[in-house]
């Protein structure tokens, strides 16, 4: 399965909406995604898991690319 995680990238400063990045994982749960992201010290905002039309239309974007974690 594929995930969009919504994150700031450092998890010392207090969140402001206008830095929230989105990088895609692949993984097969949540709690998946989170221990191979922890290495990176993000704070994690969101995690939505992408399937059918919407993984179709994030696959249109040019800045579409899964991590190889």
């Amino acid at each position: 399965m594929i995930y969009k995680v919504f994150y700031q990238a450092s998890n010392d400063e207090v969140p402001v909406r206008e830095k929230t990045d989105s990088i895609f994982v692949e993984a097969q749960s949540e709690r998946e995604v989170r221990s191979k992201l922890k290495p990176y010290n993000y704070n994690i905002e969101f995690i939505q898991q992408v399937e059918g039309a919407f993984l179709e239309y994030e696959k249109q974007s040019e800045n579409f690319k899964v991590l190889e974690l």
